[in-house]
């Protein structure tokens, strides 16, 4: 076989013994004419071919290596100045010719330095290739390669596709829901409702009848509101700092700043949705038993939605522990929880020289619990909690003359900054009269919470296998607030207790109805998280929750609309119908403990999933 340079006028004819001619010095005669070149006209398809013998992956742009830039190198460049190449590209083509440039010119060092070995003698036009060995041929490809990854490493351009690697510990987690959500209302339910937040958010409610004869803020209790579209977002960042530190943010939708739900309204004049900061939170941990996470941060504690709100996040600090107990299949884990609710403004009055000392409201939890493995199909989980809800409890202020210009009572801060519906309440101000006009003095009044809240809280579940081999997970739930005690309560607020009476009208504590206990029961059949296609459970479920058994602020605004004072059962399934991807359906059916018929029916379908 043959092959012409560039000018077509040098051939190389293919030896008889190719063999032979692989192992020993061979002269290669080339026929001289009119328009041959021995010397200059052989140089680069010479070269070619030591490349081609050194790495077969086709190293023949690099034949030129004059000094400095090769011409392909050159070529590579000018494209990537032009735009025809991409700059990723380039950079990849680049290295890969420098790469074959720089084995070129080593192998041709090594030529230079090579004795002749005794073979025919060479006349004009004649050139001597030494035979490379394979060892060393893959020794200075791996020479070279490893130069040029070393520099290219060094200077940042070694792999343009590969991912920087700070990158490699942020991890982007979230979920996402679309709801069809209809409430039904009986129509034998109190129609005197009171949004009791609503009225807590503004100047005050006038409870003289002489100044004001408007109703107070109501909520819709008897129309129904069917096929209501709503949404939910959820979008985190967490990072990996080092193999101790954790850090993460996370925004949400949300109609408002309720704390107990991130759902958005869809409708709306299709106006833009809210985004809100639903988490930002450091965690450090100490050894494989202890961490500690500050900030605005998920439920740390295991509860139910009896308690807390699957929506609900906490501020402040939480340490968490968990320890395995050597020899058995218990593991021990608790949480201690220091959580703000609430700062009361440190410019109050406003309006006043002289300011009122700042006052916070507290939860402080503390919780142990045990993980029992009793076999590969039973599991057994139980937990014990106390929760103090410290300064939460609302009080009456002392005498104050709103007709006079105050700004204000000094117990104003005692309201809470968020309810839902169902804790017993009492007026907070004590509002001086008018000596002038008493009957007509106006009485704008705020609600505070009657009870006090230390609540005991006991938590179990037990995961077993059913029915030739079905998932079936029990959950039991049971609060009482330790701190009930209803004459306490009507001494706080002077008898002026203004909720939770029975049907009779009167207004007195033997009208009063109200307690401290709170329970659920709940069974799922299936498996309980949906993960891969075709996972399904179905679950059913009973709760009941006295007026003044837990804060109603914090629970599932679901049942019964959220808050405390209800009892029901509740029906749902799930199922998936792609990876992290499920239909779920529910149904709520509820009522009133105590007091006016109020009596509420929730349907919700959904599509979930998460990432």
């Amino acid at each position: 076989m043959t092959r012409e340079d560039a000018g077509g006028a040098t051939r190389f004819h293919s030896l008889p013994h190719l063999k032979e001619a692989m192992k020993l010095p061979t002269t290669y005669r080339a026929p001289r004419g009119k328009d041959s070149r021995p010397q200059g006209a052989l140089r680069l398809p010479l070269l070619a071919i030591a490349a081609a013998m050194l790495c077969a992956s086709g190293a023949a742009h690099a034949q030129a290596a004059p000094a400095g830039e090769s011409a392909m190198v050159k070529l590579i460049r000018g494209l990537m100045e032009t735009g025809a190449l991409k700059k990723d590209v380039g950079e990849a083509l680049l290295a890969q010719a420098q790469t074959e440039a720089m084995a070129a010119a080593q192998q041709a060092r090594q030529l230079a330095s090579a004795t002749p070995a005794a073979g025919p003698k060479l006349e004009p036009g004649d050139v001597r290739v030494p035979y490379i060995s394979a060892s060393v041929r893959d020794q200075i490809r791996d020479e070279v390669k490893g130069e040029i990854m070393a520099q290219a490493r060094s200077e940042g351009w070694a792999a343009p596709n590969e991912t920087p690697e700070w990158t490699k510990r942020i991890r982007i987690e979230g979920d996402m829901r679309v709801r069809g959500e209809s409430r039904f209302y009986s129509g034998n339910n109190t129609n005197a409702q009171i949004d009791w937040r609503s009225l807590n958010a503004g100047s005050g409610y006038d409870v003289n009848n002489n100044t004001n004869l408007q109703l107070p803020q109501l909520l819709n209790t008897q129309k129904d509101r069917a096929n209501q579209m709503r949404v939910r977002a959820r979008l985190g960042v967490i990072a990996d700092i080092s193999e101790s530190t954790q850090a993460g943010v996370r925004l949400a939708t949300g109609n408002d700043d309720s704390p107990v739900s991130t759902t958005q309204n869809l409708g709306g004049g299709l106006n833009k949705k809210n985004v809100w900061l639903d988490q930002a939170w450091i965690s450090y941990k100490f050894n494989d038993l202890l961490s500690v996470t500050g900030g605005r941060f998920g439920n740390p504690f295991y509860t139910t939605d009896l308690l807390f709100s699957s929506d609900l996040n906490l501020d402040g600090v939480a340490a968490r522990f968990s320890k395995p107990l050597a020899g058995t299949d218990i593991s021990l884990f608790g949480t201690l929880g220091i959580i703000p609710l609430e700062y009361s403004s440190d410019n109050n009055p406003s309006r006043s020289q002289n300011k009122m000392s700042s006052q916070t409201k507290w939860l402080l939890g503390a919780q142990v619990g045990a993980d029992w493995k009793l076999n590969p199909e039973n599991k057994l989980r139980g937990a014990l909690a106390y929760y103090d809800f410290k300064n939460i409890e609302g009080r009456v202020s002392s005498s104050c003359a709103l007709y006079s210009g105050a700004d204000g009572c000094d117990t104003d801060w005692s309201r809470p900054a968020f309810m839902q519906k169902g804790n017993t309440l009492m007026l907070l101000r004590n509002i001086a009269l008018n000596p002038a006009d008493p009957a007509n003095t106006a009485q704008p009044q705020y609600v505070g919470l009657a009870s006090k809240f230390q609540l005991l809280d006991i938590n179990a579940r037990w995961d077993t296998r059913v029915a030739g081999g079905y998932g079936l997970r029990l959950d039991a739930n049971y609060i009482r607030n330790l701190a009930y005690d209803q004459n306490e309560m009507f001494r706080r607020a002077n008898n002026n207790i203004i909720n939770n009476f029975g049907g009779t009208g009167g207004t007195g504590q033997a009208d009063f109805k109200s307690g401290a206990n709170a329970y659920m029961l709940q069974a799922t059949f299936g498996r309980p998280d949906m993960a891969v296609r075709g996972d399904w459970n179905v679950l059913a479920g009973y709760k009941r929750i006295e007026p003044d058994a837990l804060p109603d602020a914090y629970n599932d605004s679901n049942f019964h609309q959220g808050g405390t004072n209800a009892r029901g059962y509740y029906l749902g399934g799930n199922y998936a119908v792609d990876k992290n991807t499920y239909l779920t359906g529910r149904w709520f059916a509820t009522r009133s403990v105590y007091g006016p018929p109020l009596s509420i029916d929730t349907l919700q379908v959904e599509l979930n999933t998460r990432f």
